[in-house]
């Protein structure tokens, strides 16, 4: 791809916020201890227990969000339980069966914008256990589901307690993948915070590649119990990386300053801009998405002019004459970027 190609395939394509790697190179040539037991990584821990309002948490910093769900979810299934999630779930859809290949089975839901319902949870577990052959089959151990949805909906304060209560009425922990957190806490009518994820998950991971860091995710839990010996199951995955100090340092920065959620507003506020630039041009958004992942259905015909100067993803496969597509923004979009594209669409559109 050129120099001037608009990039808008993912929020991780650059590489990390001026902020981050200029810690980064500050610390560069300093002698730390590994496996994040270094100074930088006990200064990011105390820093994300405080914004997480959980001053017991455990904080457990792995490579990437592939590993830390597949980490998490062995952590807190037995060899025969399986996982909840919606059928759009990142587990379920794009993480090339890392969890099935763990020994866990996904167990999909039905969903509506990538949410499931309490209800539908309910059910799901009040049925299986109404079964008299259920102790034949995997039994639901877990819920997973993550904030913003793949598809860029949120739950509301009020479906993140329904969630809860639901799961630990049938004693199953909810765990919640927060690969773009940032962006749903710094959306648009967004009612919840962090504190109120720590409270209301059993396990979350704070994302760190999709929101400014180079790489690197969180694992958060506010009561450590929930997650016995899991510094040498993160191990066991490989997902520990032996330059701990190179995530805490990334995180420390994150969580200085409002670095974090002010990265994230910039991509929201843009995502947004981008939205109306659309719509503006006849081509409103194909899921409600308040955060920096917008969807829209486009002719094929405008998808090929624009694929020459923009990168962006299909979202299933191409349609005949029209197919919904992906534009994600983040902290390195800038103003003059969407511009350019809002150029393009008012000359080919």
């Amino acid at each position: 791809m050129g120099k001037n190609m608009l990039h808008f395939d993912s929020d991780y394509t650059a590489g990390a916020h001026p902020e981050v790697m200029r810690r980064l190179m500050e610390t560069n040539l300093e002698h730390t201890v590994g496996y994040g037991l270094d100074e930088y990584s006990e200064q990011a821990r105390r820093l994300i227990r405080e914004a997480c309002a959980a001053p017991d948490a455990l904080v457990q910093f792995l490579v990437g969000g592939t590993q830390a769900n597949a980490t998490v979810i062995d952590a807190l299934l037995r060899p025969h339980e399986g996982v909840l999630a919606a059928d759009t779930g990142h587990i379920n859809v794009h993480e090339s069966g890392a969890i099935e290949r763990g020994g866990h089975k996904v167990l999909a839901l039905p969903h509506c914008d990538g949410k499931v319902a309490a209800d539908t949870v309910d059910r799901y577990i009040t049925d299986f256990y109404s079964d008299d052959t259920y102790e034949h089959m995997v039994a639901p151990g877990l819920l997973y589901i993550t904030q913003p949805t793949e598809l860029g909906a949120l739950y509301s304060l009020a479906e993140l307690e329904a969630l809860s209560a639901v799961c630990h009425a049938h004693h199953i922990p909810l765990y919640l993948d927060g690969a773009r957190l940032a962006y749903a806490l710094a959306a648009d009518g967004a009612d919840f915070t962090l504190p109120d994820i720590a409270r209301i998950a059993d396990v979350f991971y704070i994302g760190g590649t999709k929101c400014g860091a180079l790489f690197g995710e969180a694992v958060v839990a506010a009561d450590p119990a929930r997650l016995p010996h899991f510094f040498p199951l993160v191990k066991q995955h490989g997902a520990l990386l032996a330059k701990g100090r190179l995530q805490g340092v990334q995180f420390a920065a994150l969580f200085s300053d409002g670095l974090y959620l002010r990265a994230a507003r910039h991509a929201v506020a843009l995502a947004l801009r981008l939205r109306a630039a659309f719509t503006a041009h006849g081509f409103p958004p194909a899921i409600d998405s308040p955060t920096n992942q917008q969807f829209f259905r486009l002719p094929n015909t405008l998808i090929d002019k624009l694929l020459q100067y923009a990168s962006f993803e299909y979202w299933g496969p191409r349609g005949e004459h029209d197919s919904t597509v992906r534009f994600v923004t983040s902290w390195a979009t800038t103003d003059n970027d969407i511009d350019r594209l809002s150029a393009l669409l008012q000359q080919w559109a």
